[in-house]
């Protein structure tokens, strides 16, 4: 049988075409899954039980940055297809598929980034399928590199053997980069970029000066919190005399020397989203 499913819902940006090409090979299942202008659009092909069970994955296991709004299904001919694949996106309709926000940096991409053997040591851009910038570096949907702000930066060959090997959580990771292929660190004063460029923002922050740091989403000025002298002159340059400032923590035992940390903020903190927690 063959079966034409319809998936709406924060469904593209959060690893979903991956996450069905990889059930549907196990399955043993044929056909084809695409990003489009209403969410994902997928045909299996196979026997009933394994297209069923594809079916129900989607409703009962999507992945865990998805969430699936409504699944469609429908009886289609037989088309006799040789695989499974993933197929470029489509671009019929008004664009009405809603983008994943953005998420942090997962444990997996961390461990990368703290050891020294690995080749993105230290680069602050990593992210994976499962984390890093989706809403705030999207152009246009359907949801692919070439309508995200990333489109400028073309992969190397490692990072392109990542995206295109069905096995590597980086599989169609749209924002996928390294230090040889992506966006990098840079100090506008000097030039400098890299570690050099990281170490001049720290020496500027220890200095007491306030900097702007350019980030996906916009600029952020930051200062060192504990002195009280540049607190004082960012808030005589924002003219926020009293309104609070966001503090940023390396962890939550830093958190909890802070403030008073209940669980459910806790809890708020660690999540994917790493939010403002008051």
């Amino acid at each position: 049988m063959r079966r034409r499913i319809r998936v709406t819902g924060t469904v593209q940006g959060v690893g979903f075409r991956p996450f069905v090409y990889r059930h549907a090979t196990r399955l043993g299942l044929r056909g084809w899954v695409q990003n489009d202008s209403a969410g994902v659009l997928i045909e299996v092909e196979g026997d009933a039980p394994a297209v069923d069970e594809v079916t129900r994955l989607l409703t009962d296991e999507p992945p865990p940055l998805a969430r699936v709004g409504n699944v469609s299904t429908e009886s289609v001919p037989v088309a006799g297809d040789a695989a499974f694949a993933i197929l470029d996106s489509g671009h019929d309709g008004e664009p009405t598929a809603p983008v994943s926000v953005d998420t942090a940096t997962c444990a997996a991409c961390l461990a990368e980034v703290d050891d020294p053997a690995d080749r993105r040591f230290r680069y602050p851009f990593t992210n994976c399928t499962d984390c890093g910038p989706r809403y705030t570096i999207v152009r246009s949907v359907p949801y692919d590199r070439p309508g995200t702000t990333m489109a400028g930066f073309t992969m190397c060959p490692a990072c392109q053997a990542e995206y295109d090997d069905p096995a590597d959580r980086r599989f169609h990771a749209q924002p996928n980069a390294c230090p040889e292929c992506g966006p990098r660190l840079r100090w506008s004063l000097s030039g400098a970029e890299g570690d050099a460029a990281l170490d001049a923002t720290v020496a500027a922050l220890r200095s007491g000066a306030v900097v702007a740091v350019k980030g996906i989403g916009g600029f952020h000025l930051a200062v060192d919190a504990t002195d009280a002298t540049a607190v004082a002159e960012l808030r005589r340059r924002k003219s926020r005399d009293h309104k609070p400032f966001a503090v940023m923590v390396a962890d939550l035992n830093a958190a909890r020397a802070l403030c008073s940390l209940g669980a459910a903020a806790a809890e708020a903190l660690m999540s994917p989203g790493r939010p403002v927690v008051i």
